[in-house]
């Protein structure tokens, strides 16, 4: 077990609470915001990618969740690197996170005013879509600031009202229209799925929130990794429920919001409403779960002397890391007034997928540095090769302008490690 020393925060985080973390991880804005394209792009196969995804999601977590059985402290895939390779390596792998989860929230936080403003035909929409961001980030940036027993409170209730509602629908979906869901069809061209993969694996990306709280969760290295697995399995099986209700239904459905038309096709006016309400719960529970964890990689790389000791503050009174939650707050607040979604998911899943191929680098190491056999068992290797292949795969189908705006981004995350070394000097 590796241990690094940072000021404490107290283990309140159970297996239950871990697996929350990584299912609201996953499970926020995708649902809600990917049927319709699914739909359009791949009609009757769509439903039959997340499995397929699922899948090979799954390969690329294996690895992960062997690292994560080794710790527990905070700081998740920050730590791991940080163990293997040294501080700089380590602070490039949280600052990946940080992006990530960072575009993720603005992303996010972009579907959720989306679903807003049908709330409320006939005003501006532009300008009403600025303002939900703006009270929906300050208000989850205040309720984490106000104590972890609260915000895992709310993550409870915001999965209910999220999967609930989905999983009645879908149902009733099914049961309503079974007769019209068409056959499968062969596998989409490769090149089909190579255009979209980025935005189909955004779909499952998010279950790492788990691993950057372990120095708050109990019993972390059995928790954390059964709750990558069974988040990523249990994910798979409800995105393919709902897809197949989606493409049984095939409702009239706008783009930026096309579960309102599925649930206007079920139950009308209150059908559509009712999605509404679900997709803000869904998309509080992502944001919410988002905002809980990112926070506390910050005060955990400060306090490994990453970042600057601003970021390493807890409050008094709340024990929360109330810097860290000030910052990420803010930065994703400029990123959701700033950007587009696809452009936000994007960068988002390329981040993440660079920050598990570091994680997989440093498994040799950790074992080595154990006294282990630096290299892993035969079933872990074929994992880790396999899950390095889908995520080089993923990457490749990237577009050069994600490429500048991540290679800005770790600019200033270059500058500010820069000025947390020269403070540790002096």
């Amino acid at each position: 077990m590796h241990e690094a020393a940072s000021p404490a925060l107290p283990r309140q985080i159970g297996g239950f609470a871990a697996a929350l973390l990584a299912f609201n991880g996953v499970v926020g804005a995708g649902i809600f915001a990917l049927p319709g394209l699914i739909s359009r792009e791949f009609g009757a196969f769509g439903p039959w990618l997340f499995p397929l995804f699922g899948l090979l999601m799954l390969v690329v977590a294996v690895p992960l969740a062997a690292v994560a059985a080794r710790f527990e402290i905070s700081g998740g895939p920050q730590a791991y690197v940080s163990a293997a390779f040294g501080p700089f390596a380590g602070f490039q792998a949280g600052w990946l996170f940080t992006i990530a989860k960072a575009t993720a929230l603005a992303a996010n936080a972009m579907v959720f005013a989306s679903y807003a403003v049908g709330l409320f035909p006939g005003m501006d929409g532009n300008s009403l879509k600025s303002l939900v961001i703006v009270l929906l980030l300050l208000g989850l940036g205040v309720a984490n600031w106000l104590g972890l027993r609260g915000a895992i409170r709310l993550l409870q209730w915001s999965s209910f009202f999220k999967v609930a509602p989905l999983l009645l629908f879908a149902a009733v979906g099914l049961a309503l229209f079974w007769r019209d869901l068409p056959a499968p069809g062969p596998l989409p061209p490769l090149s089909t799925l190579e255009t979209s993969a980025l935005v189909i694996f955004y779909a499952f990306v998010g279950f790492e929130n788990a691993l950057v709280a372990a120095g708050e969760t109990r019993d972390a290295r059995r928790n954390i990794p059964r709750a990558l697995m069974r988040t990523i399995i249990a994910t798979a099986a409800f995105y393919l429920l709902i897809q197949l209700a989606f493409t049984a239904v095939a409702p009239d459905a706008s783009e930026d919001a096309p579960m309102i038309g599925f649930g206007a096709a079920i139950a009308g006016g209150t059908g559509a409403l009712i999605m509404t309400f679900a997709a803000l719960a869904s998309l509080t529970g992502n944001l919410h779960g988002n905002m809980m964890t990112t926070p506390r990689l910050l005060q955990a790389m400060a306090a490994a002397r990453q970042l600057p000791r601003w970021f390493a503050k807890i409050s008094p009174r709340y024990g929360t890391p109330s810097n860290g939650i000030s910052f990420f707050t803010l930065a994703a607040l400029a990123l959701a007034l700033s950007g587009g979604f696809v452009v936000l998911a994007v960068l988002g899943t390329v981040a993440r997928l660079l920050l598990f191929l570091m994680v997989y680098a440093a498994l040799p190491r950790l074992r080595a540095q154990a006294g282990e056999r630096a290299l892993p068992p035969g079933w872990l290797v074929a994992a880790m090769l396999l899950g390095s292949s889908v995520c080089l795969w993923a990457l490749a189908q990237n577009e050069a302008r994600a490429w500048w705006l991540l290679a800005a981004a770790l600019g200033v995350g270059a500058i500010l490690f820069g000025l947390a070394r020269m403070a540790a000097r002096r």
